[in-house]
């Protein structure tokens, strides 16, 4: 399993336990997240720390005095 922080500008876009799927964009030298439809968008990662999976669980959000945070579960195991 892995995590990912998606930061929202409004609440109660998402609930706990919800079920959310993730696009991929690129940048010149780096990959960022949007949770569809533009609800949150991740932090930007280096080619080796993209993303295996396009679905995620909402397990947390946060409120703090920068705005709206959720932490995405998602599932990276590879099948056997």
């Amino acid at each position: 399993m892995r995590t990912m922080e998606f930061k929202m500008e409004r609440q109660g876009l998402l609930e706990i336990g919800e079920e959310v799927t993730v696009t991929e964009s690129a940048l010149p030298t780096s990959y960022y997240y949007t949770i569809i439809p533009a609800i949150a968008m991740s932090k930007n990662y280096q080619a080796y720390e993209r993303l295996k999976s396009t679905k995620g669980i909402v397990r947390e959000i946060n409120q703090t005095p920068r705005g709206f945070y959720t932490i995405v579960e998602f599932d990276e195991e590879e099948p056997v």
